[in-house]
């Protein structure tokens, strides 16, 4: 018997190093990213205005780093708070741990260069090493203009200051360890020509992130057809919201919209818009459609011209339900 428990003890012995062996190798080896790069970037007029439109009506930096006022339509973000972060996204809108959005207004990153900051929007990882939930689309970013990046870092960095200190995130066990691994170095690509319609509003749906809730995921993992919805959205008291289904399927898509009425969708929440107060229980949305309503006509309808590219995809998207409880919390 001693004999038993001695061979036990060594097999949990070699379990317990073999399992630091990897958590050392994880924290050594990954992120596997190349230090910030040292770099200075010149604001210039040009800069802080194509930063301020990219920031706050495409890649919409403005609205996660901001808190969204929920008992709104579309949940606009509260314009005090831009910048300022404290967005909070947590179990029981379905994600695996809290995660906050972070202050990136000059008083959260006044001790960052602007390198630290441009690695963190392109690759993922912050100014101390810490790699970033891809919550934070930085594979979208990565793959954006370099000079459009400057942009958005010029523009954040001639925001107004807010002191706001908000709390770390906590992701679940395995995604703590497993975060590791996702930074991924930036593959900057150029702005096509415009007069290419489609290869531009490829770029411009790229930057604006439209992939990651229109394309169902489960577990973080895209497990869905692109751009065919049906991505799920937890919008509290038991109310569930999905993407729609963005491919040209005559039936279930929208292969039957035209452009002007795709357009339409957008100008619909322009100025002279006011979000109406809703209910606890009445059908909401993260869909931010005032902020994207401030997107130029002529990248919306690229973006259109792109969408009748894709692969048409049958899938019939049931909206909005309400539930007594969340699926993902049963």
């Amino acid at each position: 018997m001693k004999k038993v428990f001695k061979v036990l003890g060594y097999l949990v012995l070699f379990i317990a190093v073999l399992a630091g062996g990897g958590l050392t190798y994880l924290h050594v080896a990954f992120p596997k990213v190349a230090d910030a790069p040292e770099i200075t970037i010149e604001h210039t007029p040009e800069r802080l205005a194509r930063g301020e439109y990219l920031a706050n009506h495409v890649s919409l930096c403005m609205d996660c780093h901001a808190i969204r006022e929920w008992d709104k339509f579309t949940g606009p973000p509260d314009e005090t708070t831009k910048g300022s972060g404290g967005e909070h996204f947590n179990h029981e809108m379905g994600f695996p741990g809290d995660v906050v959005s972070r202050n990136i207004t000059p008083a959260g990153l006044k001790d960052w260069t602007d390198g630290e900051i441009y690695r963190a929007i392109t690759s993922g990882v912050s100014k101390d090493g810490t790699p970033l939930f891809d919550l934070m689309p930085y594979r979208h970013y990565g793959k954006m203009d370099q000079e459009d990046v400057y942009s958005i870092i010029a523009y954040i960095r001639n925001l107004k200051p807010i002191e706001r200190e908000n709390i770390d995130r906590q992701l679940d066990f395995p995604l703590n360890l497993v975060v590791r691994t996702m930074p991924q170095p930036a593959e900057h690509q150029s702005i096509p020509d415009k007069n290419d319609k489609v290869a531009y509003g490829e770029y411009m749906i790229n930057a604006s992130g439209c992939y990651d809730c229109h394309t169902k995921q489960v577990k973080g993992e895209f497990v869905g057809e692109p751009y065919a919805g049906g991505m799920e959205f937890y919008m509290g008291n038991g109310r569930i919201l999905r993407s729609a289904n963005l491919t040209p399927h005559t039936a279930t898509g929208i292969g039957n919209l035209g452009e002007e009425d795709f357009l339409n969708r957008f100008r619909a929440y322009r100025d002279g818009y006011e979000p109406a107060t809703i209910g606890p229980t009445d059908f909401q949305t993260p869909m931010p459609w005032v902020m994207y309503s401030g997107m130029k006509d002529e990248d919306l309808s690229a973006i259109y011209a792109y969408l009748r590219t894709v692969t048409p995809v049958d899938n019939k998207v049931v909206k909005f339900e309400l539930e007594k409880k969340p699926t993902a919390l049963k």
